[in-house]
C-alpha cells in the first residue's frame, strides 16, 4: 500500500518541485521595481552632476563682464 501511495503523489510532487524552481527563478516585481529605481537615481545624479558644472561655468563665465 506504501508503494502504491508514493506513486499516485509522485506527480504531484513533481509538479510542486517544478513550481517552486519557477518561482524561484523567475524574476519578481520587487527586484524589477529596485533595478529601475537605482537607474533613475543614476541618472538623477548625473543630470545633477552636469547641471552644477554647467551653471558654475556660468557664473563664472559672468563674473569679469560685472567688473
Amino acid at each position: 500500500l506504501g508503494k502504491q501511495d508514493y506513486k499516485k503523489t509522485r506527480p504531484m510532487l513533481r509538479a510542486t518541485r517544478l513550481k517552486a524552481e519557477a518561482k524561484k527563478t523567475a524574476l519578481g516585481v520587487k527586484e524589477v521595481a529596485l533595478v529601475l529605481v537605482a537607474i533613475l537615481i543614476f541618472l538623477l545624479a548625473f543630470y545633477a552632476f552636469f547641471y552644477l558644472n554647467i551653471s558654475n561655468e556660468a557664473d563664472l563665465d559672468l563674473d569679469p563682464d560685472e567688473n
